[in-house]
């Protein structure tokens, strides 16, 4: 079992959730994040004003997944999430040793 972790824009969200049920991930955590990498935020106006944004807003996406689809979930979300522009993301993943239902008491990839 694997953790994938993805950080991407917020209007990609969606294509990449669609993207993930179609290759068969049937569960995914969201969380509004903020954040910067290499493009380190932007200016913006605001009442002749000019600020610096410097944390932008990111989506990011947690799963578990089974080793055998770790591979599909990796290119749905590179090939849906990508703009060819800076601030397109990051995937990471992680090995899982256990996982645990906590209603059932199932384990492992039952458990997913």
């Amino acid at each position: 079992m694997k953790k994938i972790e993805s950080i991407i824009k917020p209007y990609k969200l969606d294509d990449v959730i669609d993207a993930l049920s179609e290759v068969g991930v049937e569960g995914v955590t969201v969380s509004e994040v903020r954040g910067f990498g290499k493009q380190r935020g932007h200016t913006e106006i605001y009442q002749d004003a000019e600020y610096v944004v410097d944390f932008l807003p990111k989506v990011k996406l947690e799963m578990v997944l089974p080793d055998a689809l770790v591979e599909l979930a990796t290119e749905a979300i590179l090939n849906s999430a990508r703009t060819n522009s800076l601030g397109d993301g990051k995937i990471f993943i992680y090995p899982i040793e256990e996982a645990i239902r906590i209603r059932t008491g199932e384990k492992n990839e039952k458990a997913i």
